[in-house]
């Protein structure tokens, strides 16, 4: 027991001697990557629900207040919420007194433009994951160049000791690309799905929506004359 209590705490000075050994400017990349990405890991598990995507009670509210004919309350409704539904619905609802066409072609544009907000983290975290391992094999690849060259600046007489040195320290950026790709790749691929759900039940509301809104027959008729 007193054996493996002198070898934990040499194995983790090892552990942070090698970090320390390895630290260069692809670890700097690595770790800033991982910050980055764990902060829209973060944002994605707090936004990619439901609730605040296409959120039921939005729709609702903004459901009733059409079929009440109650114009005044559905632009409350529509300056309260920054959810697709209330983006899209704001969008034809300036556009009413264009036609029911002009009204569906604004609330298309603007609901699409709206999703990207969700998807474009995503997108963000895909990137990064798949950069990872390219950037953490660059500095590998590195890593043993500056050994091989040292390894020739000895004459060729570095022992075993040495070589496993400088390859443990080459193949570190590896494990730290592998560990930045994982859990980016992880979240990308759960997540991917469940907001293209969202927000196409969020366009279906929005749709729904849309068609309720009445057209604005007296601008559109004073266009028309003039």
């Amino acid at each position: 027991m007193l054996t493996l209590a002198q070898s934990e705490p040499q194995s983790t000075a090892n552990a942070w001697s090698l970090f320390v050994d390895s630290f260069d400017i692809f670890s700097v990349a690595l770790i800033i990557g991982s910050l980055f990405a764990m902060t829209l890991i973060v944002r994605i598990l707090m936004d990619a629900r439901r609730s605040v995507i296409a959120p039921e009670s939005t729709f609702q509210n903004l459901r009733e207040h059409l079929i009440q004919n109650n114009l005044g309350g559905f632009e409350k409704g529509l300056a309260e919420d920054g959810s697709i539904v209330s983006v899209a619905s704001s969008a034809a609802y300036r556009a009413r007194n264009k036609g029911k066409d002009a009204m569906r072609d604004a609330a298309e544009l603007a609901a699409s433009n709206a999703c990207a907000r969700w998807v474009r983290p995503l997108d963000t975290l895909r990137i990064i994951g798949e950069l990872g391992p390219l950037v953490g094999l660059a500095g590998t690849v590195w890593g043993m160049i500056i050994a091989f060259v040292r390894l020739g600046q000895a004459g060729g007489s570095a022992g075993p000791t040495d070589l496993s040195l400088g390859i443990s320290k080459a193949l570190f950026h590896t494990m730290l690309g592998l560990v930045l790709a994982v859990p980016c790749l992880l979240i990308y691929g759960l997540y991917r799905s469940v907001v293209e759900s969202h927000c196409n039940t969020a366009m279906a509301q929005a749709g729904e929506i849309v068609d309720m809104i009445p057209v604005d027959s007296s601008k559109n008729s004073e266009h028309t004359n003039a």
